[in-house]
């Protein structure tokens, strides 16, 4: 990635804007790819079509290279060409704005709670994540830690962001979906090493909110904090956000530090039912998700810093991605409804302990 992270996603394809409340910066590509194969004379095209894919923070360009891949992979076998907008944010916001209104034909978000929620509202099935393998989630990722080069405060572990004297960025988890993850991997840390005693759980993530200076509404935000900014000792990242800053702005400023206990993050995809029926979208939103789990859409995650599923490229790449004891959302949490409702809903543990910096 040879141009800054915040503008990767515009200086490569055209910037839309979204009017819809809370929708996140928007792009369009795929729409001008030449198609993979001479389309048969017999087969007559298809009209244009254009899908959004409204996604989490750090997925711009991930789905900047995916859109013109599978563009390409479509025109060749079903004739028709196909643009594919994008609307980045915190999961949760974008979640929020598809409920209020904004036409994304698919959903692709940082946790499964978020599509949840759309769900709730009655614009999903109820069976959204058993119609993809590994419960609609293509690829995974975990949470790191990045720090100045030379690592100046000592940082290794979660136990060092509680010190005093460090200064911890991460984004909302009323907000962020990373931020979540963030969160609750430093929640079970913490329980891990106080005999799974809740409040040394509650009392440890205090302390680390007390040592967090701004709150962003979502990842990418936070990412331009740290990196950018220059504010704070240690981002809590996603995996692939901490890989891409080391590839932007050089192993010469930064290094990323893994923790000896992460979560393993699985964010999940789906068709947006309601609204790829009205658009008659469905056939091409179907086929968007399911060729991320193709050779070539499990390629283009690991080229991207997102952990494949498929065997035969996890095994490509696996000394790209650190060995790590992962904490499970389902058997360490009880799921993400429980999660939520215990942690970030209104009144939860996160409002009980988060008190803003004067």
């Amino acid at each position: 990635m040879k141009k800054p992270i915040l503008l990767s996603a515009i200086s490569a394809i055209l910037l839309v804007g979204l009017t819809a409340c809370g929708g996140g910066n928007t792009t369009a590509s795929g729409g001008d790819q030449k198609p993979a194969t001479s389309t048969p004379a017999a087969t007559a095209a298809k009209p244009p079509i254009e899908l959004l894919n409204v996604s989490y923070d750090p997925t711009r360009e991930l789905y900047e290279e995916y859109n013109k891949a599978f563009a390409k992979y479509w025109e060749g076998k079903a004739n028709q060409k196909v643009t594919v907008k994008q609307s980045h944010g915190g999961s949760g916001s974008q979640g929020r704005s598809v409920i209020d209104g904004i036409q994304a034909d698919v959903v692709t978000l940082a946790l499964a709670y978020d599509i949840d929620a759309i769900q709730e509202k009655g614009l999903i099935n109820a069976d959204w994540q058993k119609r993809l393998k590994d419960n609609s989630s293509p690829y995974t990722s975990t949470i790191v830690f990045l720090v100045k080069k030379g690592n100046p405060k000592g940082i290794k572990d979660w136990n060092d962001l509680i010190k005093t004297g460090v200064s911890v960025i991460t984004p909302n988890p009323k907000t962020s979906g990373g931020a979540r993850w963030n969160y609750l991997a430093a929640w079970g840390y913490a329980l891990k090493h106080n005999n799974n005693d809740e409040n040394a759980a509650k009392d440890f993530v205090a302390k680390l909110f007390k040592n967090v200076p701004v709150l962003d509404s979502g990842a990418r935000g936070s990412t331009t904090t740290f990196v950018e900014r220059g504010i704070g000792d240690v981002l809590l990242a996603w995996e692939n956000e901490a890989f891409l800053s080391l590839k932007e702005f050089g192993p010469d400023k930064f290094e990323i530090v893994v923790p000896s206990l992460s979560i393993l993050a699985e964010p999940p995809v789906t068709v947006v039912d309601k609204v790829a029926d009205k658009k008659g979208s469905r056939e091409v939103a179907q086929a968007y998700l399911e060729y991320l789990y193709s050779e070539e859409g499990q390629e283009i995650a690991a080229k991207n810093f997102y952990r494949p599923r498929l065997e035969s490229v996890a095994k490509k790449h696996e000394k790209q991605f650190p060995k790590i004891e992962l904490l499970s959302i389902d058997k360490d949490f009880g799921g993400w409804q429980k999660a939520q409702k215990t942690h970030f809903a209104d009144g939860g543990t996160f409002d009980q302990i988060y008190k803003p910096s004067k």
